[in-house]
């Protein structure tokens, strides 16, 4: 059970539209650009929450997504089971088609337990949750500018055009 591109993404975009104002649109390319990432697939992921009753979606100069009423209060597993289908907590982790007590893979008894704590842990996170922590500030939800991993430059003196 690990998370999908896709699981990421939608995530970061419905965490993204929670921090911002209430009934308000906010575009793809918005969400895009600050998550940095590939507007066409956040598109086709956004439609899909869309469909999934997550969030209203308005075609034309006012468009954009918007949560719907009360979905601050969906968890991660509802959104993870909405992206991933509902057979994302039987999936085995090395990937076998039938894997179960009876039939079990070589990681399964280690894996069950460690599984019902992440289901557990994603059921108790709601979607205000996770926006309360990113507006805080404490928290982020972007990956770092790839500025801050870059070696410091040394300064140097420019000459405006005024000057």
């Amino acid at each position: 059970m690990i998370l999908s591109r896709t699981s990421q993404y939608a995530i970061q975009a419905l965490i993204y539209i929670a921090t911002q104002p209430r009934g308000v649109p906010v575009l793809n390319r918005t969400v895009a650009q600050h998550l940095n990432v590939p507007p066409a697939y956040l598109a086709k992921i956004m439609q899909n929450l869309s469909r999934g009753t997550l969030l209203h979606s308005f075609r034309g100069r006012q468009g954009g997504f918007c949560l719907r009423d009360g979905c601050e209060n969906t968890d991660l597993m509802q959104i993870l089971t909405l992206v991933e289908g509902p057979g994302l907590t039987e999936n085995c982790v090395i990937g076998l088609k039938i894997c179960s007590d009876e039939t079990a893979c070589p990681m399964h008894e280690q894996w069950k337990p460690i599984k019902t704590k992440i289901v557990e842990l994603l059921h108790k996170q709601t979607l205000e949750m996770l926006a309360m922590a990113v507006k805080s500030g404490k928290y982020r939800l972007t990956e770092l500018p790839d500025a801050a991993f870059a070696m410091p430059q040394p300064a140097v003196a420019r000459q405006s055009d005024g000057e």
